[in-house]
């Protein structure tokens, strides 16, 4: 298995209400959205009657072939992609999750962490609840089922204001798509059209967690998801409702920084503005005395592309990326040093013999990585390595969905900045401030994000990264 030192967004969804072909926007609303996990996907469709899953281990285009689609066929289609934890990755756990209960057959697929899922979770199976797998998503369903709301709007708010923590979800009934955010509005969820096609009564309305999925399929962003807020699409039209009071928002900054692709727009700002923004207040804050900019791809290229800009210096691909490897490889009988990296990156010693080199990436987690970049640098002839980092230094793990190593295995909560210099191996080091990433990702609506991964200052209960270790509290949802 290739590791990566890299961290993981957990998961993306795409809805989809009113398109005969439902079932292939959702398809290719993942495909989009695979960058957000690859561990697992799934879709479930409705003809109006009839909710039809399909899911399995693997990724997007291996799943859904033409034979698993046209099973598929429905005007309403939601669908999940999946990155899972050490140790929880099992075909129980992908998404969507289909129950029947007694408000009827529904399906929830969900971005983001709960985490008060175990606590419910417990007191449920007390009362009697039986779960059929691991992952705090289906926390909500159970609440969902036994709420004492009599429609499922109403049940579904109650479940949601029940539960604390991060999700932007969407639900699929036999006749309706739902979706919402929690009231920090830890992730995202955007809402958009398709206009009506030659024989279409209506617009298609869809929902995906980064407007990326909406080029692919021909929508048009409108808007974001509110944080609280429900949106339910049906045959009586769009209502919306807050089923939750207004909380202080806590945005992930990381969305910006590097989980999101360059060409959405995350939060109502595009990514790609706020990266380049990163690499240039990256160089006013951290200038180096170098020949060239180089990023680590394909991560650092946008804040290295900001930071060659503002610093005057060249911009060039110094390392090249692989990006056709597979899951498992068959490593030399003789082991070849660094050889992990080696098969992502090779560098080009033409552009880097005898340079002083800006090499840009978006984060150090471990450092093992960063080490061995640096070393296969230097040993392409370069004179000098300075590392800029586009974000400050990950002192805390995250408990919001996102897999994050504990606080013991993140290099910059256990050592300094020198300290980690010394440890990769570059002549200088330094991380962008977060004041510097703050005004970076800032926008006329001055969004509030959540920074806990920087500060350790987290904007909800529940959590003690002491003692909680993230694979115990993330079931990855």
């Amino acid at each position: 298995m290739l590791s990566s030192d890299k961290f993981r967004e957990e998961c993306g969804v795409i809805a989809i209400y009113a398109h005969p072909e439902a079932e292939k926007l959702a398809y290719l609303g993942l495909h989009a959205l695979q960058h957000r996990g690859q561990e697992s996907a799934g879709i479930v469709t409705s003809d109006g009657m009839t909710l039809r899953p399909h899911k399995a281990m693997g990724l997007v285009a291996d799943i859904f072939t033409e034979e698993v689609l046209s099973q598929l066929h429905g005007t309403l289609a939601i669908g999940h992609t999946r990155y899972s934890t050490a140790g929880d990755s099992a075909l129980l756990n992908a998404q969507p999750i289909l129950v029947q209960s007694n408000k009827g057959r529904v399906a929830l697929a969900h971005n983001g962490n709960l985490v008060n899922a175990p606590d419910i979770r417990a007191r449920l199976e007390t009362q009697g609840s039986i779960f059929q797998t691991n992952s705090d998503t289906e926390v909500i369903v159970h609440l969902i089922a036994l709420s004492k709301e009599h429609t499922l709007p109403e049940a579904m708010a109650d479940a949601l204001r029940r539960v604390e923590g991060a999700f932007s979800l969407v639900m699929i009934s036999p006749d309706r798509i739902f979706a919402a955010r929690d009231p920090r509005g830890f992730r995202p969820l955007a809402m958009g059209r398709v206009p009506r096609q030659e024989g279409q009564k209506q617009d298609t309305i869809v929902f995906a967690s980064e407007t990326c999925a909406f080029d692919l399929i021909g929508a048009m962003y409108e808007r974001e998801v509110k944080p609280g807020e429900l949106v339910v699409v049906g045959p009586e039209g769009i209502t919306s409702r807050f089923y939750a009071p207004a909380a202080p928002q806590s945005s992930c900054i990381f969305e910006h920084v590097y989980f999101s692709r360059p060409d959405s727009l995350v939060f109502g700002r595009a990514v790609q503005e706020s990266r380049e923004e990163l690499g240039r207040q990256l160089a006013r804050e951290a200038p180096a005395e170098a020949d060239i900019v180089v990023p680590v791809p394909d991560s650092g290229v946008t804040a290295a592309m900001g930071y060659a800009s503002e610093s005057g210096i060249p911009f060039r691909f110094g390392l090249i990326r692989n990006h056709y490897i597979g899951r498992t490889f068959i490593e030399p009988r003789q082991t070849v040093r660094d050889f992990g990296v080696k098969l992502k990156l090779n560098p080009v010693r033409s552009l880097l013999e005898g340079k002083r080199v800006v090499l840009i990436d978006d984060s150090i987690v471990r450092g093992t990585t960063s080490r061995k970049i640096v070393r296969m640098i230097r040993n392409a002839g370069a004179r000098e390595v300075h590392m800029r980092i586009s974000c400050p230094p990950t002192i805390s793990p995250c408990f919001y969905g996102v897999d994050t190593p504990s606080k013991r295995e993140l290099i910059a909560a256990n050592k300094s900045v020198e300290e980690i210099r010394d440890f990769i191996g570059a002549d200088s080091l330094a991380y962008l401030s977060l004041q510097g990433l703050k005004k970076a990702c800032e926008d006329g609506a001055q969004t509030s994000y959540c920074t806990a991964c920087y500060t350790g200052s987290y904007p909800t209960n529940w959590v003690d990264v002491e003692d909680i270790q993230p694979a115990a509290v993330r079931d990855n949802l």
